[in-house]
């Protein structure tokens, strides 16, 4: 009896003396410090890593291609996630409490999950683009322009946006599930269960787009694959210069496409065990425990934080950026015009 009695008064609500509140998980100072430190983190570096990539590419002109807007765009979403999702979830997954209001739930949900199928959206539009760019390289610049990449990143926008808020926003995504979602409510919880309909729905818009990049860059590769067997097949050869042009706008765009097909496999690591999680916790009730599903919920978060590591390690041409961002050199009247491929011309 004691002992219960003990454990009773443990325990630690989200909002005292309110009924029906969510419990607080209760942490000691030190592991507490270190969830805020390692979220926090992810936070941050999916704001200033993504910010960075921006300014970049829409401030140097050099940058200024069909894939780069793409990627520009990529980062966008990103770091919207670092800016309207990361730092609430970060509160939400340390103290087990919702304290930023019902109305901030709802769009916190919206905008979770239009980033997510934004950057789903927009690596399938950048892996069409390095498919044209690997296969037919010196063709490329009239098939995929700038106007092409705008209606990309258009469509990826609108219909994920358009997903997004038409589900949660309305609450279609509880229909049929009202009463196992009122049993699963408290007061101080963010919850966005989805019924087994949406939820197919949403598997099939993960599903469908990734096999498409799965199979596009395994045909990127084979072709990158023949090409290089060609080259050097044909090495001991006399090459006239533009053959020996192709040679190197092929090697360019093999390399970009390894990058992005990189990023795209990151994503895939990431977003793949929560999407595979939320259809069996829709077909099973929601029995997921809540420590798994943040931890889930943060693999996805931290892809996020990612591309711009990927970038920055695969691309002089980014660490030269960030060098003239950091300086601040990028305020000199002529900076948009400094040339990024210097010490790497015909290899990036």
């Amino acid at each position: 009896m004691i002992n219960n009695f003990s454990q009773t008064e443990a325990v630690e609500l989200c909002y005292e003396n309110v009924n029906g509140s969510c419990i607080k998980t209760h942490y000691s100072p030190g592991p507490r410090a270190i969830l805020y430190a390692v979220l926090g983190f992810g936070a941050v570096l999916a704001v200033f890593g993504n910010l960075l990539v921006i300014i970049a590419i829409l401030h140097f002109k050099q940058l200024h291609t069909p894939t780069n807007f793409l990627i520009a765009s990529l980062a966008c979403a990103d770091f919207l996630v670092g800016v309207t999702v990361m730092p609430f979830s970060t509160v939400r997954s340390v103290e087990s409490c919702w304290y930023f209001g019902e109305s901030y739930c709802k769009f916190h949900t919206c905008f979770d999950t239009s980033f997510c199928f934004a950057s789903l959206f927009h690596l399938c539009c950048i892996s069409i683009d390095r498919y044209i760019a690997v296969t037919d390289p010196l063709t490329y610049p009239t098939k995929f322009t700038v106007s092409v990449s705008g209606i990309c990143i258009v469509l990826s926008w609108f219909f994920s946006v358009t997903y997004s808020f038409s589900i949660f926003y309305t609450g279609a995504n509880e229909e049929g599930i009202e009463e196992l979602v009122v049993a699963l409510t408290c007061i101080g919880g963010c919850q966005a269960p989805l019924n087994q309909n949406w939820v197919l729905l949403c598997f099939l818009l993960f599903f469908v787009p990734t096999v498409a990049m799965v199979f596009i860059y395994g045909k990127i590769f084979l072709v990158a694959k023949y090409q290089a067997r060609k080259i050097e097949s044909t090495a001991s050869q006399g090459q006239s210069s533009s053959e020996s042009y192709k040679e190197r706008v092929a090697k360019r765009e093999r390399k970009a496409a390894k990058t992005l097909g990189i990023a795209m496999a990151a994503f895939l690591v990431s977003w793949l065990p929560y999407i595979i999680d939320a259809v069996i916790d829709a077909y099973l009730n929601f029995i997921t425990p809540p420590y798994v599903y943040e931890i889930l919920v943060w693999c996805v978060y931290y892809n996020s934080a990612m591309n711009p590591l990927i970038y920055a390690f695969f691309y002089p041409w980014f660490r030269k950026a960030i060098k003239l961002i950091v300086s601040g050199k990028v305020l000199r009247s002529d900076s948009s015009t400094i040339n990024l491929f210097t010490e790497d011309a015909g290899t990036d």
